[in-house]
């Protein structure tokens, strides 16, 4: 008699709402139906699960696993074991596969339940209601909001097949510790994935979300035992199992293997963030609306709006494929850390491998830590001397068509009050062009600048990517490296890559390419190669760079690298702040720096060269 009060009552409660929601929706049209007002409620979109991202390597190992508030590893239903399944049903809706969306009976029984304690005790909501409940609705227990409930659900009963319902609804339930979902649940506590777990084990971790606090195994894993042996028992009643398999896996003592998030190598993984918000910006148009904005206001604007579009994508869960080769980043934290053992004293280095454009490896700064801030790409420094390759001699011997046996003129020089000296103060006369670039003279350089033009000389340093540079710039003192800003670490690694390309260049990246959760591609970067200056002019070039190492300033840095090419180009700015080292090998172009953070004098280190022996380990290796 209970039951079939109980199953009237119900119906009542269904037709009031269901009236009610009709005044509401004839208030907003008068021709949509409560159905056609719920399919725009209720789509499809609503369930797209934050998931988790992932950083690869170049071996295809993830070095950084990407969530905020949900860690989420999504599944498809074809992945989930069986266990899950019969589990889940055996506790959870025993009907779930007959129902439209809600279990009238199991309705009544519940408010039966809650007319006795004159409370809404028990809500008897199916599979499909809760997971209603958890994109739509909030926990409140009144009767309107499980009114709400039961609509929407048949609505979603509507939209999906069952086994779309149960894949939702595994993939969304919370198992406390920011943990959603089973495939996540799995290896957070037990360190593998769902398809390596015993019966003992799908119970166990199945007893969370019931309650997760209260069967929380990290404080309560008595509780969490108690109703994983429940679980066991409802399976066994519906017989999903056998007596002989419920008897092993309640006997079967559960241990904790709690993973920790993947996050290795931060300076490459703080670099390939950045450059994730460059590439969607590129592709999406964000980019050039920054560049165009009127005001910094708009600025902004946009800059918010590509942040933003970059929490979407790591939201739905992708995977970016890096470039990084992990051996070479442990290599440089090693050798920085040999060669600048003081404390106070900062080094960042750069290694891409020039044949594809790839950054390998790029660091941050000793004792690097995630996010703050990285002197590998985002510290600007002046690169003295270093810069001349870049701005004077290779444009000098693209436009004269010069040989390097060529004389000019290195005596003082001096032009509205600027008068650049050499280092030590040293006069020197008419000298060959490679030994003005081998002891890397001052007075030759500026001289080279003038004599070409500085729009010229800018014309080809404007093609080789730096961010920073203005028209401030374009003055004889640049020849030298007296930029207004300077130039990060990895930009001037990128420029050289130019004479291991035959006078081409063509911007780094570290991100490969960038898949969505199907394993499509969704973002890559074009490649734009640019002619610079030819293939004489850079033969030439590499020619000078080789001779720096072997017989100029930078003989610290070379090594017997058999019938291979080695060369690069030192730089040292004023009061020594800044140490430079730029050089290449067949395979690999390297930068180093090494400075203070607030810029101070290296002098006391200077003579020791720890720019060179640290660009020399890295290349030998």
């Amino acid at each position: 008699m209970g039951k079939i009060l109980g199953f009237f009552l119900i119906l009542i409660f269904i037709s009031v709402f269901s009236f009610s929601f009709i005044g509401f929706s004839n208030e907003l049209s008068q021709v949509q139906t409560i159905e056609s007002l719920l399919g725009e409620k209720v789509t499809t979109y609503d369930f797209s699960l934050h998931n988790n991202s992932y950083i690869y390597d170049s071996n295809g190992d993830i070095i950084s696993e990407i969530y905020r508030e949900e860690n989420r590893i999504y599944i498809s239903y074809d992945e989930i074991p069986p266990y899950f399944i019969e589990a889940i049903i055996a506790t959870e809706d025993r009907q779930f596969f007959s129902h439209k969306g809600f279990d009238i009976t199991g309705i009544a029984r519940a408010f039966l339940v809650n007319v006795e304690n004159q409370s809404v005790e028990q809500g008897g909501s199916t599979l499909t209601q809760q997971l209603v409940k958890n994109i739509y609705l909030t926990n409140d227990r009144t009767y309107n909001r499980k009114l709400t409930e039961l609509l929407y659900a048949f609505q979603v009963e509507k939209m999906f097949s069952k086994e779309k319902i149960l894949e939702l609804y595994l993939n969304a339930i919370f198992f406390q510790n920011g943990v959603y979902g089973i495939e996540a649940a799995s290896q957070f506590y037990l360190s593998r994935s769902v398809s390596e777990l015993s019966l003992a084990e799908v119970a166990y971790l199945l007893a969370i979300p019931n309650n997760p606090t209260h069967y929380n195994p990290f404080i309560n894993p008595g509780n969490t035992t108690e109703r994983k042996n429940w679980i066991l028992t409802k399976m066994l009643e519906l017989q999903f199992i056998t007596k002989e398999q419920h008897n092993a896996a309640r006997d079967r003592k559960i241990t904790l293997n709690p993973s920790k998030k993947i996050d290795l190598y931060p300076d490459y993984v703080t670099y390939i963030h950045y450059e994730l918000e460059q590439l969607v910006g590129e592709k999406e148009g964000y980019n050039q609306k920054i560049e165009r904005a009127s005001t910094n206001e708009h600025k902004n604007q946009y800059i918010s709006r590509r942040k933003k579009r970059v929490e979407e994508l790591l939201s739905s869960g992708i995977d970016i494929h890096t470039s990084l080769q992990p051996k070479k980043q442990e290599n440089i934290y090693q050798v920085i850390a040999k060669h600048i053992p003081n404390q106070s004293i900062q080094g960042a280095a750069v290694i891409i491998d020039h044949r594809s454009n790839n950054i390998v490896a790029i660091s941050g700064g000793k004792q690097y830590k995630k996010f703050d801030f990285h002197r590998g790409f985002q510290a600007f420094r002046q690169p003295g001397s270093s810069i001349k390759s870049l701005l004077v001699f290779g444009p000098y011997l693209s436009e004269r068509n010069s040989s390097i046996n060529n004389s000019i003129n290195a005596s003082n020089f001096c032009e509205n009050g600027y008068c650049p000296r050499n280092y030590g103060g040293t006069i020197y006369g008419n000298v060959r062009l490679e030994t003005a670039f081998k002891h890397s003279y001052n007075t030759a350089a500026v001289r080279m600048l003038d004599q070409i033009g500085i729009e010229t000389a800018f014309s080809y340093f404007s093609k080789l990517g730096f961010t920073k540079i203005v028209e401030e710039d374009f003055n004889l003192p640049s020849a030298l490296g007296g930029l207004t800003y300077g130039v990060s670490p990895l930009e001037m690694t990128t420029a050289y890559t130019i004479f291991a390309n035959d006078g081409m260049f063509q911007k780094a990246r570290g991100i490969e390419k960038v898949l969505d959760s199907n394993g499509k591609v969704l973002l890559e970067w074009d490649k734009q190669p640019q002619q610079v200056w030819n293939k004489e002019t850079n033969s030439k070039m590499r020619s000078l760079l080789n001779k720096v190492i072997t017989e100029g300033t930078a003989r610290k840095a070379y090594f017997n690298s058999g019938n291979n090419f080695i060369g690069g180009k030192t730089g040292t700015t004023n009061a020594f702040f800044d140490l430079w080292f730029i050089g290449l090998n067949e395979e690999y172009t390297t930068g180093v720096w090494v400075g203070y953070d607030q810029p101070k004098s290296l002098s006391h280190i200077n003579s020791r060269a720890p720019h060179l022996l640290i660009w020399r380990d890295l290349m030998q290796d």
